[in-house]
């Protein structure tokens, strides 16, 4: 089955007290139980606000690293998860039910599968 990334900018969450985060994050949970209980759930994560975020590019022929993201983003990732589903409707599915527990939107991008694995 393809794998699909469902993700979330930082940028769509709305301001949130701690008790809104408290509520987001025992219905996101629930819903990542019930994703495990279906055999979807493959691996997710918020990702940590405070933590460095850096950024490698090719210059020249050589790897520089750089503080930040790459410099056109306007966007950054604020959480994600992978699932294991037969099609693009099963991912669409869990992505809504997600956007429903956070209480934001989510994305949802099919995992490309390299040529030779396939």
């Amino acid at each position: 089955m393809p794998t699909y990334l469902i993700a979330f900018n930082a940028e769509w969450v709305p301001e949130l007290t701690d008790d809104d985060i408290m509520a987001a994050s025992r219905t996101s949970s629930a819903l990542t139980a019930e994703m495990k209980e279906a055999g979807v759930w493959v691996f997710g994560a918020g990702l940590d606000d405070d933590s460095l975020v850096g950024s490698a590019d090719l210059v020249d022929g050589r790897s520089v690293l750089r503080d930040g993201p790459y410099t056109e983003t306007k966007e950054h990732l604020g959480g994600f998860c992978v699932v294991d589903v037969p099609d693009d409707a099963s991912a669409h599915y869990w992505a809504g039910r997600m956007a429903v527990a956070c209480g934001w939107p989510q994305e949802v991008h099919r995992i490309m599968t390299a040529p030779h694995l396939r």
